[in-house]
């Protein structure tokens, strides 16, 4: 049985591993990934909190635009257009850590393991940054899964060199981003009514002679 199949499966032999048992790296694994997937609901709970308020905040503008109150509109308007940035964030941050479990989940091997890991980490990373000053609480817990997958490319046995090519490595963290962000853009459409926001009758024209 080779080294990463005894690793895999938690069988190593050696002394070290005798006196200080090692969790599997499959289970390792699959526990990355359902902290990812938990991390992911948490976000998901966080935007439908704040589709709530949009659907607020669009019917304040729809009422103070039939009211003719451009100015209160257009306040409503720009702290919804805010709020659409938000939720925009965070649904692109939570499609992306959905994309980094279900990749986890098709480790079978070692070539699997480098190949999928690396590029999750960098993923992991763009999303802390990203979510970090709305959700600081996940910010320290994306830290820890890190930590768990630096640990798992660690004992697998793969030199640090073959594991962290950051050109490949990089494209294919891209691609997952890139993957999320077009999903996330046809949702929004779908999803959220256009924001109109109504002007002055000095920006029409209107008024003057």
């Amino acid at each position: 049985m080779s080294k990463f199949s005894k690793g895999w499966e938690g069988t190593g032999s050696n002394i070290l591993s005798m006196m200080r048992p090692q969790q599997p790296l499959r289970q390792k694994i699959t526990l990355a990934a359902k902290r990812i997937e938990s991390q992911s609901q948490m976000l998901e709970a966080a935007i439908n909190g704040l589709i709530q308020r949009d659907k607020s905040l669009f019917s304040k503008v729809v009422d103070a635009y039939s009211e003719h109150d451009v100015k209160r509109a257009t306040m409503y308007a720009n702290e919804l257009a805010e709020l659409r940035k938000t939720i925009n964030l965070m649904s692109n941050a939570k499609l992306a850590l959905e994309r980094v479990a279900l990749r986890l989940s098709t480790i079978t091997q070692l070539g699997n393991i480098i190949a999928v890991i690396s590029p999750a980490i960098e993923v992991l990373k763009d999303v802390r940054i990203s979510i970090s000053g709305i959700m600081p609480n996940a910010e320290y817990e994306l830290n820890a899964i890190m930590g768990m997958l630096d640990e798992i490319m660690l004992e697998s046995g793969q030199p640090l060199e073959a594991g962290f090519s950051f050109e490949p490595t990089s494209e294919e963290a891209q691609k997952i981003i890139s993957e999320a962000a077009l999903i996330v853009e046809e949702r929004m459409k779908e999803k959220f009514p256009e924001i109109v926001v109504p002007k002055t009758p000095e920006a029409t024209g209107e008024g003057s002679d």
